[in-house]
């Protein structure tokens, strides 16, 4: 099969002839129909991810169809399935918690295994962590989804519990800042976007975003509160794993406030100087998260289904899998709006 190969960390990935997947037990081989290009395949490109090394295939928000289905995999050749990026075991005390995306053993295609920057992938564990993709959901739209819709759900209602009135802050405008306002406005959220990028802002705007703060005009915190009438927001999340922001989202949060980390600290940023106090005198709540439990698909995609959120304006290029080392050297500095997903697979 054609792969792009990761074999030097900040080069332009190796498009190779590889040899195809093997189908296990209990998993599929899926035919890759559609791939997103992530901020956290950029982290692995410049060798900061501590688990991506070369000779690795990238990719982890993919869709595909069944080409091979293994005895054990609960599905049949034909089927159209997305894939959480995190595949749980299901045995271990946090799967049968429901908290699959903190697995003891979890297996991660594109970051140690063959990933989905591929025209094949194989994929373990398929019974309790793939879902089929719903008719009115294009592959390209479903790849979007990808970790960035599907773990901006799980820290909106998983770990934030955002209501219907509250002021939430988004800071980085990306993908996953991006799903963040679209979701967040689902819920009823008054949503605040932050960013360094005017044309971001913009877009974010006319995304429906209620307010948007430029982070080179001054304290981001304090023209929060003030447009927050005051206390700051209720919930604020981080979405690009950096220090700088990270101590905005905290310092720009009300009191009883819930920050969210969901841009990734790694590399150089995984360890960061926090201002504590302001967490201790404004009893602040922090949560981490990362990825979604595989059995709360249903909730996203029947809110998607019904209309309620519409993805599309996270779609901002289809590209061909040659094309996907410009898009990780784009992570490098300032990015455009929206997301780019690999859909062809043969240029």
């Amino acid at each position: 099969m054609r792969a792009a190969v990761l074999r030097a960390y900040r080069a332009d990935l190796s498009i190779e002839t590889v040899a195809d997947p093997g189908c296990e037990e209990d998993g599929v081989v899926l035919k890759t129909l559609a791939c997103g290009v992530c901020r956290s395949d950029w982290h692995g490109w410049v060798g900061e991810h501590p688990r991506v090394k070369p000779g690795q295939i990238p990719g982890h928000e993919y869709c595909g169809e069944v080409v091979e289905a293994g005895p054990r995999s609960g599905w049949k050749v034909g089927d159209r399935l997305i894939a959480p990026f995190i595949l749980a075991c299901g045995s271990c005390p946090a799967c049968q918690s429901g908290q699959s995306n903190t697995c003891f053993d979890q297996r991660l295609p594109g970051f140690i295994e063959p990933g989905a920057f591929a025209e094949y992938i194989s994929v373990p564990r398929s019974a309790q962590n793939l879902t089929r993709l719903p008719e009115s959901l294009s592959p390209v739209m479903a790849a979007g989804l990808g970790c960035r819709v599907t773990t901006a759900w799980h820290a909106l209602t998983g770990r934030a519990a955002v209501q219907a009135g509250e002021w939430l802050a988004v800071h980085g405008t990306g993908g996953i800042g991006l799903s963040c306002l679209l979701l967040g406005q689902a819920l009823g959220a008054r949503v605040i976007v932050v960013d360094v990028v005017q044309e971001k802002l913009d877009h974010a705007l006319a995304l429906g975003a209620e307010a948007a703060v430029n982070a080179r005009d001054g304290d981001v915190a304090a023209k929060i509160r003030e447009i927050t009438g005051g206390p700051g927001a209720h919930v604020s999340i981080e979405a690009l794993g950096l220090e700088v922001t990270t101590n905005g989202s905290i310092d720009c949060l009300r009191p009883l406030g819930r920050h969210v980390q969901v841009g990734m600290p790694v590399g150089h940023t995984a360890t960061m100087q926090i201002n504590m106090n302001t967490v201790y005198m404004k009893n602040l709540a922090l949560y981490g998260t990362r990825g979604m439990p595989a059995w709360r698909y249903p909730s996203l995609l029947g809110l998607i289904e019904a209309g309620r959120v519409d993805i599309r304006p996270l779609i901002a290029r289809e590209i061909g899998l040659s094309g996907a080392s410009a898009e990780l050297r784009a992570f490098d500095g300032p990015t455009p709006p929206g997301v780019a997903v690999i859909s062809d697979f043969l240029s």
